[in-house]
């Protein structure tokens, strides 16, 4: 993990961002969603992620308006300054739309040489997951902590996700039918950012999806990293687009042959 750690202001920018994206976020989760309004309630969800990016961008083209920023929703600028920050302003958007509190807050930035820093903010939960290049991850600004992670596949607890396309469901139940009977269950909670952050603090042991994009990992695979955990790119196995895998070292080799 070389290179220069972000400086305060970089990390505590991402932590600040994410914590007010999750408190409007939230708002809307608990009242919006609850308000009978001509608009569907897919338009309700459509318009509290459009309004978290929003401010998400604001508040970074206000304090560093240099740097670069590509967004679930449609941000994508480059920049000057050499920092792209790498955001998804609300991950878990089926759970938000049913009312189930499974979803948060995901905002990375890179540089050249990967990823810098990165938060995910549980608004529901109000934890907030942190990791910078080079220093141990943190829960709320304090050491990440956890259960230790499993050794063995049988007693390993996996979170995963599933696409929406029914040929890629396809595909993946047949993966989930060859690991199921190999581990000690399987999770499917609905919001990728916050499977990573919990895998990295062994809520999961480990962690495995195809078909997310950059946006929905960038800051959870770092903060999986800093934990020590193997982080490793999936390749597309169509109809599958590409995806990664999570796990401790020992967990890592045997998982992949069961889901590649």
């Amino acid at each position: 993990m070389g290179g220069p750690r972000a400086g305060p202001v970089v990390i505590e920018l991402a932590e600040q961002i994410a914590r007010e994206a999750g408190a409007q976020l939230r708002e809307a989760f608990e009242t919006d969603l609850r308000i009978e309004t001509k608009s569907s309630p897919t338009d309700l969800v459509s318009e509290a992620d459009v309004a978290a990016e929003r401010l998400i961008r604001e508040r970074l083209l206000a304090a560093r308006p240099d740097d670069g920023m590509l967004g679930e929703e449609g941000s994508d600028t480059r920049g000057s300054s050499g920092l792209r920050w790498i955001v998804d302003p609300l991950d878990g958007t089926t759970n938000f739309l049913f009312g189930i509190p499974q979803w948060g807050v995901s905002i990375a930035v890179e540089d050249e040489q990967g990823m810098l820093a990165g938060v995910v903010y549980d608004p529901m939960r109000d934890e907030l997951w942190g990791a910078e290049r080079g220093a141990a991850p943190t829960l709320d600004g304090g050491p990440l902590g956890g259960r230790e992670h499993a050794r063995e596949l049988a007693t390993a607890l996996v979170a995963t996700g599933y696409g929406y396309d029914a040929e890629v469901r396809a595909a993946q139940a047949e993966i989930t039918g060859r690991l199921l009977p190999r581990v000690r269950d399987i999770r499917r909670m609905g919001s990728a950012a916050i499977d990573l952050a919990w895998t990295a603090a062994g809520r999961y042991d480990a962690y495995f999806e195809r078909g997310i994009k950059t946006w929905d990992f960038a800051a959870g695979a770092l903060i999986c990293e800093a934990a020590g955990l193997e982080v490793r790119h999936l390749a597309p196995a169509p109809p599958m687009d590409a995806g990664i895998l999570v796990a401790p070292r020992a967990l890592a080799d045997e998982l992949a042959s069961l889901v590649d």
